[in-house]
């Protein structure tokens, strides 16, 4: 995935940090992330959704508020409001490259903020929140010991998620005062709301409020046991997965069609966990999948392992060739199913020559339907003219080139 490190103006001038994710292929979309409350544009869930997204063909752009991550600014100096802004500032930075936003993601407040920023960015087709709160003011009982001293003395710092921040007077007041009810009735986008019951920060009925406020089409999914942060890997992946199939419903994700006879293209695989064995893989920005290894082999399990997709492009190869044949000969076929096992045996035992190991397919193929016996003799011999069993057969000739690693930049 390229990423490139960009900066803009924020609503006070001030230059902002972010990073724009850019598909392999052709940019069919463009999406606008918001972090969360004190948090970065390089959290792992961000990471991961933004990941997500653009190996589906958009572009996503993270960035950090004002005042946080890498960027220039004083966060005291901020507000609920400076920060709808600074969203719809990284919208007209991204128009002003010819990719005006489809599609808002915001993860806590800054799911609020895409509630509120969606009206002033007129190309949003879709909206989702991530732990979200459906008042900005929801957030002020994480500091409200501090909220004498910081009408006080304008300012003060508190500590919020582990790490000293430091809260304005104008923020607290702004927060208190916004309210998002209106916003989120008149959304005019495609709602999606992700939430956690579990949620310790931002409680689950923020969730009901919203999807209650919102106008079809609108969409919850629970994050079950997540936390806040989406911390863990597995509901990272979760939400990324959720997010990338309900997306595809409401933002047009068309790459132009090849001419006649050309190559089915490249079908990406990208390691997801150094730690384990997970493998994204995309075909195009329509077709996703993942990869992995049983837990007996170090895997975790989420997906089929490598010979399972083998086994997979063989049976379905099968299936279609025999489908083919029978639909030209407009044979009584109903249905067709093909179970195959993969497996190693040594050559002598499958009667050829040789000490060694070779690969064996087995396949059942069950026919359905008011078919005579010469049909079925007939189907059966269709089977294996399929094309992928006629590549395993005769094997193939696979060509490796080894290519330079991505370019290491530091943070944005």
């Amino acid at each position: 995935m390229p990423t490139e490190r960009v900066t803009f103006s924020g609503h006070d001038g001030g230059k902002l940090a972010a990073r724009l994710d850019l598909p392999d292929g052709p940019v069919l979309a463009t999406a606008l992330f918001a972090h969360c409350f004190t948090c970065s544009k390089d959290i792992p869930a961000a990471r991961r959704i933004s990941a997500r997204l653009a190996a589906m063909g958009f572009a996503v752009l993270r960035f950090d508020f004002t005042g946080l991550g890498h960027s220039e600014g004083e966060f005291a100096n901020t507000t609920f409001t400076s920060n709808v802004e600074d969203l719809i500032a990284a919208a007209q930075f991204l128009a002003g490259r010819n990719m005006a936003p489809d599609l808002l993601v915001g993860h806590s407040l800054g799911g609020a903020a895409v509630l509120r920023a969606r009206a002033g960015i007129p190309s949003v087709k879709a909206v989702v929140t991530i732990g979200a709160p459906a008042d900005p003011g929801h957030v002020a009982h994480h500091f409200e010991d501090a909220r004498g001293q910081i009408e006080q003395d304008g300012s003060a710092e508190v500590l919020l998620g582990g790490r000293p921040i430091r809260i304005g007077r104008e923020f607290v007041r702004d927060i208190s005062e916004s309210k998002l009810t209106p916003s989120i009735a008149e959304l005019k986008a495609a709602l999606l709301i992700l939430h956690a019951p579990r949620d310790e920060t931002v409680s689950i009925d923020n969730a009901s409020t919203i999807f209650l406020t919102a106008k079809h089409p609108k969409s919850f999914v629970t994050l079950d046991d997540a936390d806040h942060l989406i911390t863990r890997p597995k509901d990272a992946e979760y939400a990324a997965d959720v997010i990338a199939a309900w997306v595809s419903r409401y933002v047009p994700l068309s790459p132009p069609a090849p001419p006649p006879g050309a190559p089915e293209g490249v079908v990406r695989v990208t390691e997801v966990d150094p730690g384990g064995f997970l493998q994204d893989i995309q075909s195009g920005p329509s077709h996703h999948a993942v990869a992995d290894e049983p837990a007996s082999y170090g895997g975790t399990d989420r997906g089929m392992s490598p010979y399972g997709f083998v086994s997979a492009g063989l049976g379905a190869c099968t299936s279609m060739t025999i489908r083919m044949y029978a639909r030209r000969k407009q044979w009584p076929l109903t249905g067709i199913s093909v179970d195959v096992c993969h497996n190693k045996v040594h050559a002598q035992d499958a009667g050829l020559a040789g000490d060694g190991k070779i690969d064996q397919f087995r396949r059942k193929i069950r026919l359905d339907g008011p078919l005579d016996n010469a049909q079925r003799t007939k189907l059966l011999e269709i089977a294996d003219k399929c094309p992928v069993h006629r590549t395993l057969e005769n094997s193939a000739h696979i060509t490796t080139e080894l290519l330079p690693p991505e370019p290491v930049s530091a943070p944005a």
